[in-house]
This record gives structure tokens, C-alpha cells and sequence, in this order.
């Protein structure tokens, strides 16, 4: 699926099972909410922390990933963001600046 088709689907979804979106700010609110529960569970995966009972492991870390890909899915659609589009302009935004910064960044280095 292209990141255009999983917007299409998310609007599908949203027009007819959800009845209609959240408004903006309710999305960032719950955008914000989804990437707490993400940090979560990286933080129990990868972090010192430990799991106490729920889901773990990569698959609450994908469930989640899937969570916040959703509501910046609806949050491109209610706000007319062409996410493809805005994505290949981030990589030439990226290459242009970061081109070469990288290569000689000796904290990079193995």
C-alpha cells in the first residue's frame, strides 16, 4: 500500500465506519496520546524499564507505530496535506541540507 492509498482508505474508513472526523485539534490531542503509548512501549522494549501485564514486545511497538501512522493519516486528510508529495519534498529538503553532513560526523563512526 502507498502512503496515498493508506490516506484514501483512512478517508473510506473515516466517512463510513467513523462517521467523520475528529476535529484538528482533538487529532493533535490524540496524535500526542498515541506517540505517549508508543514512547511506552520503546521505553519497556529498549529502556530499563519492565512490562507489567500488557502486550510487549514488537508487536505492542507496531500496534502502536500503526496508531500514530493513522491519526497523522487523518490529520493529512482533514487538512488537505498530500503526504506522498510532502515526503518526496522532505527527502530533497534533507539531501540538500544533509548531504554530506553526515560523512564526517565522528559520532557516527563504528
Amino acid at each position: 500500500m502507498t502512503i496515498r492509498e493508506a490516506q484514501q482508505q483512512v478517508d473510506g474508513w473515516i466517512t463510513t465506519i467513523g462517521v467523520r472526523y475528529f476535529n484538528e485539534l482533538t487529532n493533535m490531542a490524540i496524535l500526542t496520546e498515541e506517540v505517549g503509548e508508543l514512547s511506552r512501549h520503546i521505553a519497556r522494549q529498549y529502556g530499563e524499564q519492565s512490562y507489567r501485564g500488557e502486550l510487549k514486545g514488537k508487536e505492542a511497538i507496531a500496534d502502536e507505530m500503526a496508531d500514530v501512522l493513522w491519526v497523522l493519516l487523518c490529520m493529512a486528510n482533514q487538512t488537505g496535506v498530500d503526504l506522498t508529495e510532502a515526503l518526496e519534498k522532505n527527502f530533497e529538503k534533507k539531501s540538500g541540507r544533509d548531504g554530506e553532513r553526515h560523512e564526517g560526523n565522528t559520532k557516527l563512526s563504528s
